[in-house]
């Protein structure tokens, strides 16, 4: 899972990618073309898992990663949340509902995996190895 050159090569953010991209669909609808404050708070929340992923590839530590994966993770709970009232309103139908809320799922699992691995790993990714770290000046 590690040694990766760049945040776009992260399962993590590629399906928290693809979660916001079928959002970005789904906020297209007519049906929701008027909701602007619903929009704006779907939006924001699918927005915030692949710039959360990619901020903490670029932190110094994995713990520091974790945590923005954690907030990553988060934000796509709260993307589910947000279609479930969607449908509840009918703006989105069942189907929209399911297929969104499985991609969420399957971006939550590879967020979940994703703070798994840099919890029981001390070194970071190796985007980090070469860097110099401006808290630690022997690097």
């Amino acid at each position: 899972m590690a040694g990766w050159k760049d945040f776009t090569e992260i399962a993590a953010w590629q399906l928290a990618r693809a979660l916001k991209l079928q959002v970005d669909v789904l906020l297209r609808k007519p049906e929701i073309a008027t909701q602007f404050k619903f929009r704006s708070q779907v939006s924001d929340a699918a927005r915030s898992g692949p710039r959360n992923i990619a901020e903490g590839f670029a932190r110094f530590s994995n713990k520091d990663f974790a945590r923005f994966v954690r907030m990553a993770k988060a934000s796509e709970s709260e993307v589910v949340n947000h279609l479930i009232d969607a449908f509840a309103q009918g703006l989105i139908t069942e189907d929209e509902l399911v297929s969104t809320r499985h991609l969420a799922r399957k971006a939550m699992g590879a967020a979940i995996g994703l703070i798994q691995h840099l919890e029981t790993n001390e070194a970071p990714p190796s985007n980090h190895r070469n860097r110099r770290n401006p808290r630690n000046p022997r690097n």
